[in-house]
């Protein structure tokens, strides 16, 4: 808190104007419900102010003007590491959503063959073995909590294809799914929890999760070099992987983009899935559609990877939909290196800046109408 309070202080200019006081009860309100704030923002001031969540003051960018600037046209000018996604480093360590620069420049195109469409392809079979069993084991007229439901056929999905692991197979890999979910545990609690340092708190157990999944983790990447293993899984197509002047992720590094691409593949699905069942629950004649439109090309059979991809277009529009109303990745925290101007504010170098998705798709001159997509 002290070094964001030097920070602040050592801008070079004024942060544009906005709700900008110390209030506590707004920094509640916005940990629990940003949106309304962030949309109230918009109207008072336009497309770019300030917001002082806690004791930090933080410049909020809307509107797709806004977010093509950072991240496409100036994308250079703004840093992930020394934003909130620092964050998600004593977790996750230092992986995509964590690094900058020529080093996340190389790691991401020696992991681009991983993600080819043939490899996605390949795990078709994976996810739709996992969620005929996930749905064959629910009950009519049980209650369902969905979210916990979806959280845990994603994970499955994803610890089978990124490390080739069976949760059903070894009690090792329950374990290792119940303790990534344990240190995932600490970024949901209330931010003034996640402050707090010691024994039992948030962030001890979260560390102490990071000490077990690190034991799995290394000990299989040990297993799998020493044996010479070449499975089919992204774990050793990473541990593998070279590019043109021979470099290689040693195996920390293959650890933390295993930690991000398991945090990454299985949260933002999580989130997507439970909204488009909640939307559709709500929708009940668009869900006549889909349902319609799934018998008539799929019949009985479970889908090939390319109607997953591209043979079922109403179902592809409601997803589409559902990540207009409800992104993932609803916010995008940034710091910016030097000074830049946008929709008629200087903001200066050194500031937190962050765009979001969540406000910019619910922008009325953007998308006329922004609720109208949700069910009834």
């Amino acid at each position: 808190m002290l070094s964001d309070a030097r920070d602040e202080r050592a801008l070079d200019g004024d942060l544009p104007p906005g709700m900008t006081d110390f209030n506590v009860a707004r920094t509640v309100a916005f940990a629990q419900n940003p949106l309304p704030i962030l949309m109230d923002g918009y109207r008072t001031y336009g497309p770019v102010f300030t917001i002082r969540v806690l004791h930090v003051a933080v410049v909020f960018l809307l509107g797709p003007e806004a977010n093509h600037y950072v991240t496409v046209s100036h994308a250079q000018n703004f840093k992930w590491r020394t934003g909130a996604f620092g964050d998600l480093i004593p977790f996750l360590g230092d992986g995509l959503l964590t690094t900058d620069d020529e080093y996340h420049r190389r790691s991401r195109k020696i992991m681009l063959p991983a993600f080819h469409r043939e490899r996605l392809a390949a795990a078709t079979a994976t996810m739709v073995q996992e969620a005929e069993e996930a749905v064959e084991r629910l009950a009519p007229g049980d209650a369902l909590d969905l979210y916990r439901w979806t959280r845990r056929l994603a994970l499955r999905v994803a610890m089978k294809a990124l490390f080739g692991l069976d949760p059903d197979r070894s009690r090792r890999d329950a374990d290792m799914a119940h303790e990534f979910e344990r240190g995932l545990a600490y970024y949901g609690r209330d931010y003034f929890l996640q402050l707090l340092r010691g024994p039992r708190s948030p962030w001890s157990q979260m560390i102490g999760a990071r000490r077990r999944l690190d034991r799995v983790l290394f000990d299989e990447i040990a297993r799998r070099r020493a044996h010479g293993a070449e499975d089919e899984d992204i774990l050793s197509m990473l541990m593998a992987a070279r590019d043109e002047d021979g470099w290689r992720f040693t195996d920390e590094q293959v650890r933390d983009q295993l930690m991000t691409l398991l945090f990454a593949g299985h949260d933002t699905t999580t989130s997507t899935v439970t909204f488009l069942f909640y939307e559709l629950a709500r929708a009940p004649a668009e869900l006549e559609r889909l349902l319609a439109e799934q018998g008539e090309v799929l019949g009985d059979r479970p889908p090939r990877d390319s109607e997953l991809m591209s043979g079922l277009p109403l179902l592809e529009q409601a997803v589409d939909e559902t990540l207009r109303l409800y992104p993932p990745a609803w916010i995008g925290p940034r710091r910016a290196l030097e000074p830049f101007e946008l929709a008629g504010h200087r903001i200066p170098g050194g500031a937190h800046v962050n765009y979001s998705s969540w406000a910019s798709h619910r922008i009325p001159e953007v998308f006329p109408e922004p609720e109208a997509g949700r069910g009834a």
